[in-house]
């Protein structure tokens, strides 16, 4: 009888001891009754009395149902309050309780322990449970992240350095099986091989340590894969791990090889092709680049010609390049602007030049092809001396004549503006009208009471305006409108 007062007095002050501690405790006896709980225990449970939590061990089965992580049910041979009666000491059974008819669920970390009277028997059983319900669900929002996330990641263990886990984007990425890689250790498949630190990169696997980023290449059965990839040091499921992410270079690496090889035949045709070309930059001209037949046809250097701009080297001059320069900011583009071009040795050459504002390494450049035509001009020009001897008396010709001799030595015209009859003034009006009567300097002076000087005057003024630089051009726009040969009506005055 003392004996039990003695027993009933000490299980009293355990209980005393436990009540407030945080971790669940429920004491049950080795007849398999539940003899207390503490209001950890119960609130685990979602129970506010003992007798919620159920008297005894067929009871407490009878309203939870209990699963291990993997969702295996257990058997009633493995509850935890079974396995402590049966005498089986444990640590760190982790399980997921339901209550019966309810949709609550913990889960629930357990430990036992036997305490025995003073013949060693055991006299109390002691289950301590521990709620990891927020650490589970923390990894399963993880696990989803995880699985869900486009971007390759797997995770290893640090204590054997096995993976144990990887996403579809690392399959995806590698071409391997999920059952392939959870088989293999970081010494099977290696994503530090070749890395631009892997000295670094080991000895921060080593110490557990956060891996920065760094490219690799991942030795696939098939072909190397190239990547980035980091570490970052995580625990699952209470172990040290470390999470590697991966960026597949691969992309990169063929959009780099096929601008290269771009890059290398615009080299190649640049530097070969008989045309003179030249790359400047669009704001001021200066020349950043320029071919073989370039520095041929100018008679320049490389040393010469980069960074100066034609106009600084007198290759045309400043109003040229000032036309030049509107035209491309205006239209992005020029198409036949004819100029003469004056090389290093004095000589003229009679150019067409084509350009094109483009980018080439993010910098607004503008490339400029030439081309030689200084010996069609030469032609042109004594077919055009031959066709005004022919021109000089236009009586003797047709108008369908006249207009069809004059287009076959039209120049190609740079940008000017269209001149109309209002835009003359009398006297070019009168001088022009003589012109298509065939007459010469001379007479022209001589009709209009005028010295030959300043006759030459009117002329380059009409020319200018007309945008024409010979008299068989001038006939051809003054037969466009309407003056065949007689005095030019007078000026009308502007409305």
């Amino acid at each position: 009888m003392v004996t039990d007062l003695g027993q009933a007095r000490d299980r009293h002050q355990l209980q005393q001891i436990i009540a407030g501690l945080s971790e669940g405790v429920i004491l049950i006896e080795p007849g398999q009754r539940i003899v207390w709980g503490n209001e950890a225990a119960l609130a685990m449970h979602g129970v506010e009395s003992l007798e919620d939590l159920g008297a005894t061990v067929d009871a407490y089965r009878r309203r939870f149902r209990l699963r291990y992580r993997n969702n295996h049910i257990l058997k009633k041979s493995d509850y935890p309050l079974a396995r402590v009666i049966a005498g089986e000491t444990f640590s760190d059974v982790t399980v997921e309780v339901c209550a019966a008819g309810r949709d609550e669920r913990w889960v629930h970390s357990i430990r036992s322990q036997v305490v025995t009277d003073a013949d060693g028997k055991p006299d109390c059983l002691v289950l301590i449970i521990t709620d990891v319900t927020e650490q589970y669900e923390a990894e399963a929002r993880f696990e989803s992240a995880f699985n869900a996330n486009p971007a390759p990641a797997a995770i290893a263990r640090l204590s054997d350095r096995r993976y144990i886990k990887v996403n579809q984007g690392f399959l995806e990425m590698t071409g391997l099986s999920r059952e392939d890689m959870l088989a293999y250790t970081l010494d099977d498949f290696d994503v530090l091989n070749a890395a631009e630190q892997r000295d670094l990169a080991l000895e921060r696997l080593a110490e557990g340590r956060t891996i920065p980023q760094m490219e690799a290449c991942i030795p696939l059965p098939t072909r190397p894969k190239f990547v980035i990839v980091a570490g970052q040091p995580i625990e699952v499921s209470n172990e040290a791990c470390i999470l590697f992410t991966f960026a597949d270079l691969d992309p990169r690496k063929e959009t780099e090889s096929a601008l290269r090889q771009s890059e290398q035949r615009f080299s190649t045709a640049f530097r070969l092709v008989p045309v003179p070309i030249a790359i400047a930059a669009l704001d001021h001209f200066r020349l950043v680049e320029v071919n073989d037949a370039f520095r041929e046809v100018t008679g320049f250097s490389d040393e010469q010609l980069v960074g100066r701009t034609p106009s600084e080297l007198g290759l045309w001059p400043d109003d040229t390049q000032q036309l030049f320069d509107r035209e491309i900011k205006k239209t992005h583009g020029i198409r036949g602007f004819e100029l003469e071009m004056r090389a290093k040795n004095g000589e003229r050459v009679a150019c067409l030049v084509s350009a094109e504002a483009v980018a080439i390494n993010d910098d607004q450049r503008v490339l400029c092809v030439l081309q030689d035509v200084t010996d069609r001009k030469r032609s042109e020009e004594e077919l055009i001396a031959a066709i005004e001897q022919v021109m000089a008396d236009t009586s003797w010709f047709s108008r369908s004549i006249v207009e069809k001799l004059a287009a076959l030595r039209r120049p190609v015209s740079s940008p000017s503006r269209d001149a109309e009859l209002e835009d003359l003034t009398g006297r070019e009006r009168d001088v022009l009208g003589l012109i298509c009567q065939g007459r010469n300097d001379a007479e022209i002076g001589e009709v209009l009471k005028l010295s030959r000087n300043t006759v030459r005057n009117h002329l380059a003024s009409l020319y200018r305006k007309l945008g024409v630089n010979r008299r068989a051009a001038a006939i051809v726009w003054a037969r466009e409108r309407g003056i065949t040969g007689q005095l030019a009506p007078k000026k009308r005055p502007r409305r």
